[in-house]
């Protein structure tokens, strides 16, 4: 929206996390007299901030400063319903997130993904097809570059391939998608949301702005993700990996097929695909669909997947060690997901699960553990709500750090086993985010293997 302006105009960023600094960044360029406030009480970027003309507010977010704004902007891990954001929003002031924000200055078009599980790797692969077929795709969002960080270069031609959280879609008014990705949808974030009506009401909102000359690609495995589209205004473009559609994206015969008008094409054989989990394979029917509506060729989409080796932290192999195997799904964070994960094993499984607890019931697990699972080892402050949802099932041990966790799953595993972390929680009780986690995984894995290593 060009028309939008911040030139002298007093906005205050709330948080400091990378999405706070690009947008800070991007308001001063734009001519608004910006404070940055975050409860850290120092951060890196300081220094340099300050030379570019922006106050701190560091330590707490003084008394007053929402109230004196002209706009506030929200970086994606403050949540909007804080008393002090309801007064300053009472008082007429403008709060949105800073996915909105940066949205409205864009000059290219949106591709925005969301979903419980899968939403970078799906990112992550629709870039690189699009890159493929020779469009100028830029990747980011909630992973890597933040979309404040993108407005400076955005042209016509651009297109942003923009993963988006719930966290960033419950902020948003005007933010347009031309395609919209529903992933798949189920219980998480209760911590943030409250409840899964909300968790929902924020995820639906990536098709509120959409027309009928945009596009939504829906999961059809999923009732609810069919549910939440349905009263969208795009047109909706179905994928499932088990779903019989008539008009859609499906798996058929060793391709992924285009069914349309009882015509069958297909486009990118599973043989090009080298991820770890059938789950996974739901994600690249979501990215060809997106190819497929911006035109790429069926040649260059299968280029692009068989060159993709995934994402870090997402169902990542981090090693063999006496003939078992470890693999790294920290990103993992919710039941769901750790349940996919769980699935993509076929025996002689030991996940190690607990963090943070977010929401949702470990006993969902038990289904895919039962016949495939010989062990669990049980971490962080959810270790408790593991062993009591587990512990009749088989043995489950609890360990105090990572380095134990590792050892304990491996001598757990036995021969020809599997280890993998999937942890269906947050990371904050032990570890300063999930790719922190990841990397501690790894970092064990590597020591077990090679104790006199370095």
């Amino acid at each position: 929206m060009s028309e939008f302006s911040v030139a002298g105009r007093r906005v205050t960023v709330v948080g400091a996390a990378r999405s706070g600094i690009a947008a800070a960044e991007l308001l001063r360029a734009r001519g608004a007299r910006v404070t940055l406030t975050d409860l850290r009480p120092a951060i890196d970027e300081g220094a340099r901030l300050e030379r570019l003309g922006v106050t701190l507010a560091l330590g707490g977010h003084p008394a007053g400063l929402f109230d004196r704004s002209d706009l506030i902007v929200l970086s994606p891990g403050v949540p909007g319903d804080r008393p002090d954001l309801a007064r300053a929003r009472a008082a007429g002031v403008p709060v949105i997130g800073e996915l909105e924000l940066a949205s409205r200055w864009l000059q290219g078009r949106v591709i925005a993904v969301t979903g419980t599980k899968g939403k970078s790797t799906t990112t992550a692969l629709i870039g690189r097809i699009l890159q493929a077929g020779g469009r100028a795709a830029v990747v980011g969002g909630n992973i890597g570059v933040p979309l404040s960080a993108q407005v400076a270069g955005s042209t016509a031609s651009t297109i942003h391939v923009v993963e988006t959280s719930s966290f960033q879609l419950e902020e948003t008014e005007t933010f347009h998608p031309w395609i919209a990705v529903l992933l798949n949808f189920s219980t998480d974030h209760l911590d943030r949301h409250g409840t899964v009506e909300a968790y929902a009401a924020a995820k639906r909102r990536i098709f509120a702005n959409q027309t009928p000359a945009d596009w939504a690609v829906v999961n059809a495995d999923d009732p609810a993700v069919l549910a939440m589209a349905a009263g969208g205004r795009a047109p909706v473009v179905r994928f499932a990996l088990d779903a019989p559609l008539a008009d859609g994206f499906v798996v058929g015969d060793g391709w992924i097929v285009r069914v349309e008008r009882d015509a069958a094409t297909p486009l990118v054989p599973l043989s090009a695909i080298h991820l770890i989990g059938r789950h996974l394979v739901n994600d690249v029917l979501a990215a060809v669909a997106v190819g497929t509506i911006a035109g790429v060729p069926a040649a260059a989409m299968t280029a692009a997947i068989d060159g993709f080796a995934g994402l870090e932290h997402a169902m990542e192999r981090a090693g063999t060690v006496g003939r078992v195997r470890f693999v790294n799904d920290s990103k993992a964070t919710n039941i769901e997901a750790a349940r996919r994960a769980i699935e993509s094993v076929e025996r002689g499984l030991v996940p190690i699960l607990g963090g943070r607890f977010k929401g949702g019931d470990f006993r969902g697990l038990r289904d895919a553990l039962a016949g495939r699972a010989r062990a669990v080892v049980a971490i962080g402050e959810a270790a408790p709500l593991v062993r009591e949802a587990l512990g009749d099932l088989l043995p489950v041990h609890d360990a105090g750090s990572m380095d134990e966790a590792v050892r304990v799953a491996f001598e757990a595993a036995g021969p020809e086993g599997t280890v993998l972390l999937a942890p269906a929680c947050a990371s904050f009780d032990m570890f300063r985010d999930y790719a922190e986690r990841g990397r501690r995984f790894k970092e064990a894995v590597a020591r077990l293997a090679d104790p006199a290593g370095p």
